[in-house]
């Protein structure tokens, strides 16, 4: 449900951002329906951002962000000692020593 759901609204975004070529109007005409609808669109979709943002920023758990930055330095530094052991050992493999 939630993928064509999705597949959905991609396709009117798509078909509501293309460009529709008619019959040249006057400048001083009130801008079309398709760039109000547009306009309308990014508003609201700035406005959901914004909502969204303001949320990540009140449950940001400064504890939870300190262990997944040490859990990522302590595993890269395994993960290039085991890459030196590793490119080590093939050297020595390849040169038949």
């Amino acid at each position: 449900m939630g993928t064509r759901f999705l597949l959905a609204l991609c396709l009117v975004l798509l078909v509501l951002s293309c460009e529709i070529q008619g019959l040249p109007q006057d400048e001083s005409a009130s801008p079309p329906l398709l760039a109000q609808v547009k306009e309308s669109l990014s508003s609201y979709w700035g406005t959901a951002k914004a909502a969204a943002q303001g949320l990540y920023e009140k449950t940001y758990l400064n504890d939870m962000d300190e262990k997944i930055r040490d859990l990522y330095s302590k595993g890269s530094a395994a993960m290039s000692t085991y890459a030196g052991i590793f490119t080590d050992q093939l050297l020595t493999l390849l040169k038949g020593e």
